[in-house]
């Protein structure tokens, strides 16, 4: 049987990932036997080079990676930076002035550019436990003396919808704003989306966004949908992915990729049912 596409982009948290940062041995195996059926399979996340490449380390992954909500393509196997876009950080500073004046104060943190970039917290900023490696700044001036990626926004009280409804009003045509996750809402270059790094990995393998499948969890994810050919949502999706997906397969505890994978290459075509 034909597997139907030519490259499978997934994105991470939520959904290639399991709640513990790994990945199942089905999901494992299922990728491996797309791969062998000719797909190329890339990973397109919101994280940044340096909190993706122990990831794939494990995975024994050694393709493309887009980092950075679409900022980086990563090779991972070379361990090389080919591509990658900063924040121009006069425009972002003057994007916060705008969303302080209508909401208040923000605790904020900010990702480095580059292999080695750190990732800056700075007071009241709450970080997600567990592996990812940043550096406490006492001052937020000290975030803004090296080229970023992003900037990551916290309000005391408005939750992550309403925050990021909020900023995207008060900044206009100055920068992007996405909400990435829970308590992940992220300043970008404006137009910078996943789509960005991913049409330029595709690129370079030769592929078009008609041969591929997505994979995502998160509203960041609804250009890489926009963009494909098929977009999955996981079962724990937020409900404006949802809403865009062509289909929604199970949760990324109940191996969601493997489901579609497999259904994929025992058939050979999409599944017709409606989301």
């Amino acid at each position: 049987m034909t597997f139907p596409f030519k490259l499978v982009a997934t994105d991470l948290d939520g959904t290639l990932l399991r709640g513990d940062d790994t990945v199942s041995e089905r999901t494992r195996e299922a990728l491996g036997a797309a791969t062998a059926a000719g797909a190329a399979h890339i990973i397109v996340t919101g994280r940044s080079v340096p909190w993706t490449r122990y990831i794939l380390d494990d995975l024994g992954y050694d393709g493309l990676a887009v980092c950075g909500q679409g900022a980086q393509v990563y090779h991972a196997g070379e361990h090389r930076l080919l591509t990658s876009l900063t924040l121009d950080r006069q425009l972002a500073g003057l994007a916060l002035s705008k969303i302080e004046a209508e909401v208040g104060p923000l605790a904020l943190a900010a990702s480095r550019d580059g292999l080695e970039g750190e990732v800056l917290v700075g007071p009241g900023y709450r970080v997600q436990e567990g592996p990812l490696p940043y550096v406490f700044v006492d001052d937020h001036t000290e975030m803004w003396t090296a080229p970023l990626n992003k900037v990551y926004l916290q309000h005391p009280e408005l939750d992550d919808d309403a925050l990021a409804t909020a900023a995207r009003a008060a900044v206009g045509n100055l920068v992007d704003v996405v909400m990435a996750g829970p308590g992940v809402v992220e300043i970008l270059p404006l137009g910078l989306s996943k789509t960005t790094g991913l049409s330029l990995a595709a690129r370079r393998l030769g592929v078009k966004a008609a041969d591929t499948i997505a994979f995502g969890d998160m509203p960041n994810d609804i250009p890489m949908f926009g963009w494909a050919r098929h977009g999955v949502a996981m079962a724990n999706a937020h409900d404006t992915l949802k809403a865009v997906a062509h289909e929604i397969t199970a949760s990324n505890e109940h191996d969601g990729i493997a489901v579609v994978l497999e259904e994929l290459l025992r058939t050979g075509s999409i599944a017709a049912a409606p989301h």
